[in-house]
């Protein structure tokens, strides 16, 4: 593994501390757990498929990744703190059950031994909007006199974050990200801070979304984003993204502490990197991307050529997709050509703010298997998009480090870098 010629100094001059991947969980459209997902990103399953679940009246985009046939309460019955996470929002469902996933893996005992010195970083782009339709569907279509009386912490945004560390006993720093696409990356970023300075040992991070409703389905219309056919990343024939949901959730902890307690290390997570563009709203950058992609490899104290996967962000957006690729070349060079690349989206779709979560339990996978991703249905590339995008089929390849991508509305970017555990 490549390392930084000196140790990582923080601003009191002591040595940053390492932070390690020991547990991760996994909900998504084309498995419920990790074991379930990886398997179906390895066969190149697509998990869009028709869309339902609610009145659909109007609708143009009759598309989605949806999570179908989810016994919630099953899934959930086993949790002896959290009294009230069955009767949660669905964002908060797949956010428990992916973080339940997660701890299990690493074998730490709960409640957490040490409970201020944990934290549960769990974000979402838009919290409980499944629960917001209902509640005005019922006031002012169904004119109901109320509400439930849950209506209001099943919206709130950080309401997953407060039913898993209830539930596992975090007194720590508990709280929700929010940008966008990039929530999750940024909430893991944010637990990789907390435990390299000292702040916390342990973290729970990642991002859970729900958001496949009638309203959410006429606004992403209206900005003319949605495919009505398919995710094809990087392909001549993309026109669109498809909504995806589900949650990605890591259990982060200091290296030592993982050592000291005999703990499977997964990975370690050896760079974070944020930008902004700082220019519009919906239009990307070519600089935000590759800045990101730079300081993720700076901290991480890697060479571009030290990345052997990145797995992109990859929406299957006319501009995304051209400037990522273009963001690509300019960071890694002529290596851009022997990097591969794919989007997994093409799976499991677009889920908003949980993208960077799933998206890191599918490169944390790569590197443990030494097996590329592949980026299904694509047949007949853009032009513009012309590097190794892994089409249709995966394929094995030894990787030490990984990196994954996340760019968010409003030009809000991070980036992580997953290096391989030591021997």
């Amino acid at each position: 593994m490549t390392k930084s010629k000196s140790a990582k100094i923080n601003s009191n001059g002591t040595p940053k501390r390492r932070v390690v991947v020991t547990g991760m969980g996994a909900v998504t459209p084309i498995g419920l757990t990790v074991p379930d997902f990886w398997a179906s990103i390895k066969a190149g399953k697509c998990g869009v498929s028709e869309l339902g679940g609610f009145p659909i009246d109007d609708l143009k985009i009759l598309i989605a990744a949806q999570i179908k046939e989810l016994d919630h309460k099953a899934r959930l019955s086993h949790f002896k703190r959290d009294k009230f996470v069955t009767m949660a929002d669905r964002y908060s469902w797949f956010a428990a059950m992916a973080a339940d996933e997660a701890v299990k893996m690493s074998g730490l005992e709960v409640p957490f031994v040490d409970p201020y010195r944990t934290a549960c970083i769990i974000g979402s782009g838009a919290g409980g909007l499944v629960t917001t339709e209902i509640a005005y569907r019922d006031l002012f279509i169904l004119k109901k006199k109320a509400t439930h009386p849950l209506t209001l912490l099943r919206i709130i945004g950080s309401s997953g974050a407060a039913h898993v560390g209830i539930e596992f006993g975090v007194k720590g720093p508990t709280f929700a990200t929010c940008s966008a696409c990039s929530t999750a990356t940024h909430a893991i970023g944010l637990a990789k801070d907390y435990i390299a300075n000292g702040v916390v040992d342990v973290a729970i991070a990642g991002a859970s979304e729900s958001v496949i409703n009638y309203g959410t389905m006429r606004a992403w219309q209206a900005l003319h984003v949605l495919s009505p056919e398919g995710c094809f990343p990087f392909s001549k024939k993309r026109n669109g993204t498809v909504l995806g949901e589900g949650a990605g959730i890591l259990l982060l902890e200091e290296y030592e502490h993982a050592k000291a307690r005999g703990a499977t290390i997964l990975a370690e997570l050896t760079g974070y990197g944020m930008t902004s563009d700082s220019s519009d709203m919906v239009k990307p950058s070519v600089e935000g991307p590759r800045e990101a992609m730079r300081l993720a490899l700076e901290d991480a104290g890697l060479a571009p050529n030290d990345i052997g996967y990145l797995n992109a962000h990859g929406t299957a957006t006319m501009d995304n997709d051209r400037n990522e690729t273009k963001a690509i070349k300019e960071l890694f060079g002529d290596y851009a050509y022997k990097l591969p690349v794919s989007s997994t989206k093409s799976m499991h779709g677009h889920p908003l703010g949980a993208g960077g979560g799933i998206e890191a339990v599918a490169s944390i996978m790569a590197l443990r298997e030494g097996f590329l991703p592949p980026t299904i249905g694509l047949n007949d590339p853009d032009p513009e998009c012309d590097l190794d995008y892994v089409p249709n089929v995966g394929r094995a390849k030894k990787l030490a480090h990984v990196m994954s991508n996340s760019f968010a509305f409003g030009g809000l970017n991070a980036v992580l870098v997953f290096s391989e555990a030591d021997a």
